[in-house]
């Protein structure tokens, strides 16, 4: 069983979520958005009860210590590649940031001690490789599955000093021919294209709430059909784009959503109630892709980083002191 360390011992959880959400007057977001919350959180909560619970049963991601003194502290997201492996990003001193189990939560491999500061987000991307970003120093890791660096990205352009160690980068997406999107959210409000050998394109967005701008973009995939899918957490939304940034849309009745994963004709979304704490108990959600409707739900104790498969699985990790979780078909 994993023990779990606190992220930050000295930080009670309310002032830690706080910490990572910018306010109304540092992001240009009006605040009549934050005044409608709580009829907000009605409203979600009535969509999600009126939706179907989706037949999946959770169970926990069992990691077995490798040695004596092993301890995971906070995964912040989890993934799953193509042999089956999960792949773990933590947050604690006891262990290697990135962790590789199988099936059994035997580890295989663990890498990447002294190279991160805050890992975030954990992606594999689809010839296999193992991707990482640092909230804190900004930098994005493209790793072989055996852990040997092939590249890194340094997106820049973020503070100094780093507020609470986050003020970076938060996860990556793979769109076709290589193309790499990466979202940037903590200090600044912006999407990333860089090429499969980690040439900058463009970027876009821009602090606030109008179509295009964001408030926190947390998570990032890409579908086959070139559509960017961007969790605009503190806004409450997800947006939609093409290739090349322009705005083709939003939903913006799904609440505060942390990642975003993809699976056949849908999007899952890992979300909460925009009034409670962040980290707080809320769903895993399915919503098809073309209508954006609601297709199911399941129950979670927390949500942050996120992955799913084509066969249905779903994996996520639900925050702070919480072990790892999967949910299957019975």
């Amino acid at each position: 069983m994993i023990r779990f360390l606190p992220l930050l011992i000295a930080m009670p959880l309310a002032l830690y979520a706080q910490s990572q959400a910018p306010s109304p007057a540092q992001t240009g977001a009006p605040a009549t958005r934050t005044l409608r919350g709580g009829v907000e959180t009605a409203e979600l909560k009535a969509l999600v009860a009126a939706a179907p619970r989706l037949p999946l049963e959770r169970s926990d991601i069992k990691v077995t210590p490798p040695t004596d003194g092993w301890a995971m502290g906070m995964v912040s997201w989890v993934a799953m590649d193509r042999e089956g492996l999960i792949w773990l990003l933590q947050r604690g001193d006891k262990a290697d940031p990135v962790v590789a189990i199988n099936a059994n939560g035997r580890v295989v491999r663990s890498w990447g001690k002294g190279m991160f500061v805050m890992p975030h987000a954990i992606r594999v991307d689809p010839q296999g490789s193992v991707w990482t970003t640092d909230a804190a120093s900004s930098m994005v890791i493209k790793f072989t599955p055996e852990g040997k660096k092939l590249m890194e990205i340094s997106v820049g352009g973020q503070p100094t000093p780093c507020r609470n160690n986050f003020c970076g980068t938060t996860d990556i997406a793979f769109g076709p021919n290589g193309r790499l999107f990466i979202a940037d959210g903590y200090a600044n409000a912006r999407i990333l294209e860089y090429t499969a050998d980690g040439r900058k394109v463009r970027e876009w967005g821009t602090a606030g709430s109008g179509p295009g701008q964001f408030q926190l973009p947390h998570s990032i995939v890409v579908d086959e059909g070139g559509i960017v899918y961007v969790a605009d957490r503190e806004n409450g939304r997800v947006q939609r784009f093409d290739l090349e940034g322009k705005f083709l849309g939003q939903w913006p009745d799904y609440g505060k959503t942390f990642s975003l994963a993809l699976s056949p004709g849908a999007v899952w979304l890992a979300t909460q109630p925009r009034t409670d704490p962040n980290l707080s108990p809320g769903w895993l959600i399915k919503v098809d892709r073309q209508s954006g409707k609601l297709l199911g739900y399941v129950d979670a104790t927390g949500v942050h980083g996120m992955d799913a498969r084509e066969d249905g699985t779903v994996l996520f990790g639900p925050g702070p002191n919480q072990t790892p979780q999967i949910y299957r078909r019975p």
